[in-house]
């Protein structure tokens, strides 16, 4: 038998007020619902500050954060 036919053998066997005191403990174990808030795109975090970010913006960031990134790897001595 699962447990939840256990709890469902037992309940039967209370009267209505007693399975009224059941559901409303039951309820009182789930979390609370939360809606949850739709998330904003980062375009959309900067919209009202007049932030124009173009694709070639976006490159030009991409080649100087990478300028001095090492192409060569030291081989491994492990």
């Amino acid at each position: 038998m699962t447990i939840e036919e256990a709890v469902i053998e037992k309940l039967r066997g209370l009267p209505p007020e007693k399975q009224r005191q059941v559901l409303a403990f039951v309820e009182s174990l789930r979390p609370p619902a939360t809606a949850k808030r739709p998330l904003k795109s980062a375009e959309g975090l900067w919209a009202n500050l007049g932030i124009s970010i173009t694709q070639r913006d976006i490159a030009q960031a991409r080649r100087e954060m990478w300028r001095n990134f090492p192409r060569d790897f030291p081989a491994d001595d492990s």
